[in-house]
């Protein structure tokens, strides 16, 4: 037995990946030059300095679709993460495709998400809005924030007391282009941000049948014929199928038939569960509290934490939403108690009186 060091590693790439996959030895590299690990390639850093960032953890306790969801098995946005990275991960190596990359991407796409899902994310983005004396239903109001800009802008500049992870190129990029009609550069990219989609629309259909919101025979007939009758059928007929469709292409891509299925689900649970329903009957609480939260620290900037006062001190709206943004569920709701809620109140509260 012996070591097989980043130089091994490097060469293991070169013989084993497609000619398209993105190899270590060829990114574009880091925005500050550092000196190589003496095991890892560049994309396995990348993937383990994710893995082990203070915004990687705080997704266990932020919501993925249910706000304050009663019951154990609800996903989180970390749960949902880590089933994006294991859909991405096997349809990157059936298609000879770098892992490590693919990995670090589908680990860091979701780092940037606000509390409450994307509830949270439209209150930001209305907050921000109303500061800037912009019309927040116009399409600059309603993406002056986004959690994929965000993400980037957390592994930049925001993680490590400011100093940023120093990722890749193509990490970074997969991040930003993993939603929207932005596009990877690299195909492990493109795979991330399909697997995104297939994890989001199969196990969000897993949660809301869970929470007695949807039966299997609630959803439209045709993509039930196509994909399967569960979460797991599904999964596995997209993947299939995305990796059949890639290796033909020579580029990421699903059957028309296939995809048509995917986004009549998708379309289907915009309608029935996204923007109604008994699953966001709490949204209009969590909304309010956001923009509250936002109100309150934009005018009391002494009250928001040191590390994020260190970029943008032109732009306090930006600073304040780099703070709530990076709240869990549970923090914001302790934010928003001491800040709004009497001490009194809040014993009373407690003892349920």
């Amino acid at each position: 037995m012996r070591v097989h060091d980043r130089g091994d590693q490097i060469a293991r790439e070169e013989e084993s990946l497609s000619a398209q996959a993105a190899k270590s030895s060829r990114t574009r590299g880091r925005d500050m030059p550092e000196e190589e690990d003496f095991l890892r390639p560049c994309y396995q850093r990348d993937r383990d300095r994710i893995l082990h960032c203070k915004s990687f953890r705080r997704l266990a306790n932020k919501t993925q679709v249910f706000l304050a969801p009663e019951g154990d098995h609800y996903r989180t946005r970390l749960t949902h993460t880590l089933e994006v990275a294991q859909i991405a991960r096997t349809i990157s190596r059936a298609l000879g495709l770098n892992e490590d990359l693919t990995e670090a991407i589908a680990l860091g796409h979701d780092l940037g998400h606000t509390p409450f899902g994307h509830c949270g994310e439209r209150a930001l983005s209305r907050a921000m809005a109303h500061y800037r004396g912009i019309d927040p239903e116009s399409e600059q109001g309603r993406y002056l924030f986004r959690h994929n800009k965000q993400s980037v802008r957390l592994v930049e500049f925001l993680e490590k007391d400011g100093r940023g992870l120093n990722l890749t190129w193509e990490v970074r990029d997969g991040i930003f282009c993993h939603t929207g009609s932005q596009r990877a550069q690299t195909l492990e990219g493109r795979v991330v941000a399909c697997a995104d989609r297939i994890a989001y629309v199969c196990h969000d259909i897993d949660d809301a049948e869970r929470a007695g919101l949807l039966t299997e025979n609630d959803l439209p007939q045709r993509p039930r014929e196509l994909l399967g009758d569960s979460s797991s059928e599904r999964i596995d007929v997209m993947v299939r199928d995305i990796c059949a469709g890639s290796a033909a292409a020579g580029d990421i891509r699903m059957s028309d038939d296939v995809w048509g299925a995917m986004m009549e689900l998708r379309s289907f649970l915009f309608e029935s569960l996204y923007t109604k329903g008994d699953a966001k009957e709490e949204e209009p609480k969590a909304t309010r509290m956001i923009e509250l939260l936002f109100d309150h620290l934009v005018n009391h900037l002494d009250e928001v934490p040191e590390e994020y006062l260190k970029h943008d001190s032109d732009h306090p709206d930006v600073q304040v939403a780099d703070y709530v943004s990076g709240m869990t569920d549970r923090y914001a709701v302790r934010v928003f108690e001491d800040l709004m809620v009497p001490r009194s109140w809040k014993g009373v509260m407690a003892r349920g009186r």
